[in-house]
């Protein structure tokens, strides 16, 4: 057992810490998704059924290395929590992927036809330098060949992690970009460096390394179904708590009405 796990903490001060981590509406609004899930299972008779929480935990143990039991249980101590909180922890999750399901397994397809081109990837190296000046003599030394973009990335780039990476800027989405950044690398061809862009960062060489066209993988279904479903929770969400504001306001208009 560690050390935290034998603190004694009350709710009060778990509560006060929240609320200065200005972290309380977060943790809030998890609370009232729960609630919102296990409303909407209940009307669709949706149920988690023991083999199937006992095949999540196996997964998790497996991918966790709790290969054997007492590894098991000195993870759950060391994470405060006992069997029956883990238990309901898998429930909740493996009902909140069945009523997504549930709900929105039918439109995933529809929404990333309507949406193919957002779709789509790119590979995308960049160097951002902070003048003009400089970003056209990198520009031109790289087409001249006399430095590679990489060299000059790893040199020039006013970002230390994206110096390290040699201008790596990673695998991007459409919407990871400003519009007018997207317009351009998802037109250039391959490999071709694209003319110093400004933008309030600073100085944009741009290069694409590789085009991903857009692919309805099973990655790319979890997404999709994950943010429609994201959508639809808050949907219910503002409108629980625009009916239980309601619903206040009429019981204490009420309760003024018979007081007088």
């Amino acid at each position: 057992m560690t050390i935290l796990s034998r603190a004694s903490l009350e709710p009060q001060e778990i509560t006060e810490f929240l609320k200065r981590e200005i972290k309380l509406k977060d943790v809030s609004e998890k609370i009232l998704y729960q609630k919102v899930i296990n409303r909407a299972a209940v009307q669709r008779n949706l149920t988690v059924t023991a083999e199937e929480i006992q095949e999540e935990a196996d997964k998790f143990r497996h991918q966790n290395r709790l290969e054997k039991a007492s590894d098991t249980l000195a993870w759950l101590a060391d994470n405060m929590i006992t069997s029956d909180d883990w238990e309901a922890g898998i429930r909740q999750h493996l009902l909140a992927k069945k009523l997504s399901k549930s709900l929105f397994d039918k439109d995933v397809e529809k929404f990333f036809g309507q949406n193919r081109l957002d779709f789509d990837q790119i590979l995308l190296y960049q160097i951002i330098v902070a003048n003009d000046k400089l970003a056209q003599e990198l520009f031109y030394q790289i087409e001249e060949k006399e430095i590679s973009f990489y060299q000059a990335a790893h040199i020039y780039d006013i970002d230390e992690e994206r110096r390290q990476k040699c201008g790596f800027e990673g695998k991007l989405y459409r919407w990871n970009l400003r519009s007018d950044i997207a317009a351009i690398v998802f037109g250039v061809p391959i490999g071709q460096v694209v003319n110093p862009v400004k933008t309030p960062q600073g100085y944009h060489i741009l290069m694409v390394e590789r085009f991903i066209p857009a692919e309805l993988t099973p990655e790319r279904y979890d997404e999709i179904l994950d943010r429609l479903f994201q959508d639809w929770l808050n949907r219910e969400l503002n409108y629980m708590l625009h009916s239980d504001t309601m619903l206040d306001n009429v019981e204490s208009q009420t309760a003024e009405v018979l007081g007088q």
